[in-house]
Protein backbone atom coordinates (compact mmCIF):
# COMPACT_ATOMS: atom_id res chain seq x y z
CA UNK A 1 0.00 0.00 0.00
CA UNK A 2 1.67 3.38 -0.67
CA UNK A 3 2.74 5.45 2.08
CA UNK A 4 4.07 8.65 2.65
CA UNK A 5 7.95 8.49 3.49
CA UNK A 6 7.88 9.23 7.49
CA UNK A 7 5.27 6.82 7.56
CA UNK A 8 6.78 4.15 5.78
CA UNK A 9 9.75 4.50 8.10
CA UNK A 10 8.40 4.68 10.94
CA UNK A 11 6.21 1.07 10.44
CA UNK A 12 8.86 -0.20 8.02
CA UNK A 13 12.17 0.20 8.99
CA UNK A 14 12.17 1.20 12.62
CA UNK A 15 11.09 -2.29 14.09
CA UNK A 16 14.26 -3.55 12.05
CA UNK A 17 16.99 -0.91 13.51
CA UNK A 18 18.73 -2.83 15.93
CA UNK A 19 18.72 -5.88 13.42
CA UNK A 20 22.00 -7.23 12.74
CA UNK A 21 23.14 -6.64 8.87
CA UNK A 22 23.69 -10.52 9.48
CA UNK A 23 19.92 -11.36 9.91
CA UNK A 24 18.91 -8.49 7.68
CA UNK A 25 20.68 -10.04 4.89
CA UNK A 26 19.78 -13.91 5.44
CA UNK A 27 16.28 -13.45 6.66
CA UNK A 28 14.63 -9.83 5.65
CA UNK A 29 16.20 -9.08 2.31
CA UNK A 30 15.52 -12.30 0.43
CA UNK A 31 11.85 -12.53 1.35
CA UNK A 32 9.09 -12.81 -1.17
CA UNK A 33 5.78 -12.59 0.73
CA UNK A 34 2.16 -13.54 -0.96
CA UNK A 35 0.36 -10.28 -2.84
CA UNK A 36 -2.88 -10.28 -4.52
CA UNK A 37 -2.74 -10.85 -7.68
CA UNK A 38 -4.37 -7.49 -9.89
CA UNK A 39 -5.28 -7.22 -13.68
CA UNK A 40 -6.23 -3.86 -14.84
CA UNK A 41 -5.20 -2.56 -18.04
CA UNK A 42 -6.39 0.92 -16.89
CA UNK A 43 -3.11 1.10 -14.95
CA UNK A 44 0.33 0.59 -15.01
CA UNK A 45 1.22 -0.67 -11.33
CA UNK A 46 4.85 -0.70 -9.19
CA UNK A 47 7.66 -2.59 -11.03
CA UNK A 48 9.24 -2.71 -7.63
CA UNK A 49 9.31 -2.24 -3.76
CA UNK A 50 10.26 1.56 -3.04
CA UNK A 51 10.32 5.45 -2.93
CA UNK A 52 9.49 7.26 -5.66
CA UNK A 53 12.89 9.34 -6.47
CA UNK A 54 11.43 11.42 -9.65
CA UNK A 55 8.25 11.38 -12.13
CA UNK A 56 9.19 13.24 -15.77
CA UNK A 57 8.48 13.27 -19.20
CA UNK A 58 11.62 14.04 -20.82
CA UNK A 59 12.86 13.45 -24.50
CA UNK A 60 16.25 10.95 -24.92
CA UNK A 61 18.44 13.70 -24.75
CA UNK A 62 17.04 15.99 -22.25
CA UNK A 63 17.87 16.38 -18.43
CA UNK A 64 16.11 14.03 -16.36
CA UNK A 65 18.03 14.82 -13.40
CA UNK A 66 20.59 17.07 -12.31
CA UNK A 67 23.31 15.37 -9.99
CA UNK A 68 26.28 17.15 -9.11
CA UNK A 69 25.65 19.94 -12.26
CA UNK A 70 26.01 16.92 -14.80
CA UNK A 71 22.71 16.20 -16.13
CA UNK A 72 21.67 12.34 -16.73
CA UNK A 73 19.44 11.70 -19.56
CA UNK A 74 16.84 8.90 -20.59
CA UNK A 75 19.86 7.78 -23.80
CA UNK A 76 22.44 7.63 -20.63
CA UNK A 77 20.22 5.40 -18.93
CA UNK A 78 19.03 2.99 -21.70
CA UNK A 79 21.76 3.45 -24.20
CA UNK A 80 18.53 2.63 -26.54
CA UNK A 81 19.75 4.54 -30.11
CA UNK A 82 16.33 3.48 -31.41
CA UNK A 83 14.19 5.45 -28.71
CA UNK A 84 12.66 8.38 -30.54
CA UNK A 85 9.94 11.35 -28.53
CA UNK A 86 9.28 11.63 -25.33
CA UNK A 87 8.65 9.43 -22.93
CA UNK A 88 7.24 9.18 -19.19
CA UNK A 89 10.01 7.94 -16.67
CA UNK A 90 9.22 7.43 -13.08
CA UNK A 91 12.07 6.42 -11.04
CA UNK A 92 12.30 4.04 -8.03
CA UNK A 93 14.91 3.44 -4.78
CA UNK A 94 14.79 -0.15 -3.55
CA UNK A 95 16.67 0.60 0.07
CA UNK A 96 17.89 -2.48 1.53
CA UNK A 97 14.40 -3.03 3.78
CA UNK A 98 12.72 -3.17 0.69
CA UNK A 99 11.29 -6.56 -1.25
CA UNK A 100 13.60 -6.96 -4.53
CA UNK A 101 11.51 -8.77 -6.44
CA UNK A 102 10.45 -7.34 -9.77
CA UNK A 103 7.16 -7.58 -10.92
CA UNK A 104 5.41 -7.16 -14.20
CA UNK A 105 3.58 -3.56 -14.62
CA UNK A 106 1.53 -3.92 -17.30
CA UNK A 107 0.97 -7.17 -19.48
CA UNK A 108 2.79 -7.89 -23.25
CA UNK A 109 5.78 -10.16 -24.52
CA UNK A 110 9.16 -9.54 -22.31
CA UNK A 111 12.37 -9.73 -23.71
CA UNK A 112 15.84 -8.32 -21.92
CA UNK A 113 19.30 -7.29 -22.65
CA UNK A 114 22.16 -6.69 -20.09
CA UNK A 115 23.88 -3.38 -21.07
CA UNK A 116 27.48 -3.00 -21.26
CA UNK A 117 29.27 -1.90 -18.27
CA UNK A 118 29.96 1.56 -17.64
CA UNK A 119 32.76 1.27 -15.00
CA UNK A 120 34.99 -1.42 -13.02
CA UNK A 121 33.01 -1.16 -10.01
CA UNK A 122 29.60 -0.39 -9.30
CA UNK A 123 29.32 2.63 -7.13
CA UNK A 124 27.40 2.49 -3.74
CA UNK A 125 24.21 3.76 -3.03
CA UNK A 126 24.53 4.24 0.59
CA UNK A 127 24.14 8.29 0.79
CA UNK A 128 20.98 7.66 -0.78
CA UNK A 129 19.56 5.41 1.51
CA UNK A 130 21.03 7.30 4.42
CA UNK A 131 19.43 10.56 2.85
CA UNK A 132 15.84 8.83 3.23
CA UNK A 133 15.87 6.72 6.61
CA UNK A 134 17.60 9.41 8.47
CA UNK A 135 16.70 13.23 7.03
CA UNK A 136 13.31 11.32 5.52
CA UNK A 137 14.24 13.10 2.13
CA UNK A 138 15.50 12.46 -1.24
CA UNK A 139 18.91 13.77 -2.33
CA UNK A 140 19.55 14.18 -6.27
CA UNK A 141 23.06 14.45 -5.53
CA UNK A 142 23.50 11.46 -3.80
CA UNK A 143 22.52 9.87 -7.40
CA UNK A 144 25.91 9.59 -8.81
CA UNK A 145 25.46 5.82 -8.88
CA UNK A 146 23.28 6.17 -12.09
CA UNK A 147 26.35 7.29 -14.59
CA UNK A 148 28.23 4.16 -13.24
CA UNK A 149 26.21 0.84 -12.32
CA UNK A 150 25.57 -2.50 -13.90
CA UNK A 151 21.93 -2.85 -15.17
CA UNK A 152 19.30 -4.47 -17.61
CA UNK A 153 17.00 -2.75 -19.66
CA UNK A 154 13.91 -4.99 -19.76
CA UNK A 155 11.56 -4.41 -22.75
CA UNK A 156 7.68 -5.19 -23.16
CA UNK A 157 5.84 -5.06 -25.63
CA UNK A 158 2.20 -4.46 -24.94
CA UNK A 159 -0.50 -5.79 -27.83
CA UNK A 160 -3.32 -3.49 -25.83
CA UNK A 161 -1.32 -0.30 -26.07
CA UNK A 162 0.56 -1.29 -29.59
CA UNK A 163 4.02 -0.26 -28.14
CA UNK A 164 6.54 -0.65 -26.04
CA UNK A 165 7.66 0.01 -22.29
CA UNK A 166 10.68 -0.59 -20.93
CA UNK A 167 11.52 -1.72 -17.39
CA UNK A 168 15.56 -0.47 -16.60
CA UNK A 169 17.02 -1.95 -13.43
CA UNK A 170 20.19 -0.29 -11.87
CA UNK A 171 22.30 -2.77 -9.12
CA UNK A 172 24.06 -1.40 -6.05
CA UNK A 173 27.40 -2.11 -5.16
CA UNK A 174 27.44 -5.79 -5.52
CA UNK A 175 28.68 -7.12 -8.59
CA UNK A 176 26.02 -8.90 -11.25
CA UNK A 177 23.06 -8.61 -8.69
CA UNK A 178 20.25 -8.86 -11.17
CA UNK A 179 18.91 -11.96 -11.74
CA UNK A 180 16.19 -12.96 -14.61
CA UNK A 181 13.70 -15.68 -13.23
CA UNK A 182 13.13 -16.47 -17.06
CA UNK A 183 16.05 -16.78 -19.10
CA UNK A 184 14.14 -17.38 -22.54
CA UNK A 185 13.35 -14.39 -24.68
CA UNK A 186 10.12 -12.83 -25.88
CA UNK A 187 7.49 -14.60 -23.75
CA UNK A 188 4.31 -13.55 -22.38
CA UNK A 189 4.22 -12.06 -18.88
CA UNK A 190 0.82 -11.19 -17.20
CA UNK A 191 0.85 -7.89 -14.89
CA UNK A 192 2.10 -8.72 -11.26
CA UNK A 193 4.20 -11.53 -12.55
CA UNK A 194 7.25 -11.79 -11.09
CA UNK A 195 10.18 -11.82 -13.65
CA UNK A 196 13.56 -10.51 -11.71
CA UNK A 197 15.87 -9.66 -8.22
CA UNK A 198 18.02 -6.96 -7.93
CA UNK A 199 19.95 -7.59 -4.74
CA UNK A 200 21.25 -5.39 -1.97
CA UNK A 201 20.19 -2.34 -2.73
CA UNK A 202 18.92 -0.72 -6.16
CA UNK A 203 17.04 1.11 -8.58
CA UNK A 204 14.19 0.15 -11.21
CA UNK A 205 13.07 2.78 -13.66
CA UNK A 206 9.34 2.37 -15.40
CA UNK A 207 9.95 3.86 -18.99
CA UNK A 208 6.79 4.67 -20.71
CA UNK A 209 7.20 6.09 -24.39
CA UNK A 210 4.01 8.90 -24.60
CA UNK A 211 1.09 7.50 -27.31
CA UNK A 212 -1.18 8.76 -29.79
CA UNK A 213 -3.71 6.68 -28.40
CA UNK A 214 -3.50 7.13 -24.74
CA UNK A 215 -2.82 9.71 -22.03
CA UNK A 216 -0.56 8.88 -19.18
CA UNK A 217 -1.31 10.26 -16.08
CA UNK A 218 0.69 9.49 -12.87
CA UNK A 219 -1.17 8.41 -9.68
CA UNK A 220 1.49 9.14 -6.97
CA UNK A 221 3.57 11.88 -5.50
CA UNK A 222 7.51 11.87 -5.16
CA UNK A 223 8.51 10.77 -2.35
CA UNK A 224 6.30 7.65 -1.94
CA UNK A 225 6.66 4.60 -0.89
CA UNK A 226 5.28 2.00 -3.16
CA UNK A 227 4.78 -1.68 -3.56
CA UNK A 228 5.33 -3.52 -6.71
CA UNK A 229 2.12 -5.20 -8.12
CA UNK A 230 -0.19 -3.52 -5.95
CA UNK A 231 0.38 0.54 -6.35
CA UNK A 232 -0.42 1.82 -9.66
CA UNK A 233 1.98 4.27 -10.86
CA UNK A 234 0.40 5.51 -14.11
CA UNK A 235 -3.67 5.68 -15.42
CA UNK A 236 -3.84 5.04 -19.02
CA UNK A 237 -6.67 7.01 -20.48
CA UNK A 238 -8.29 6.23 -24.10
CA UNK A 239 -8.08 9.74 -26.15
CA UNK A 240 -10.48 8.06 -28.47
CA UNK A 241 -14.03 7.31 -27.55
Amino acid sequence: MAMKLNDWVEQAVKPFKDSSMGWLSQYHFFRDPNRPSFTDLNYFFSPGDGIILYQKTVHPDESLVEIKGRNYSLRDAMRESSLEGPSLVIGIFMTFMDVHINRIPYPGVLSYKELDPLDTYNHPMLDQETSIFEDLRINHEALEYLHHNERVLNRIYSMHLGQLYYVLQIADYEVDCIAPFNRKQNHPVMQGDRFSQVRYGSQVDLIVPLSPRFRFITCQEDGTHVEAGIDPLIKVISKTK
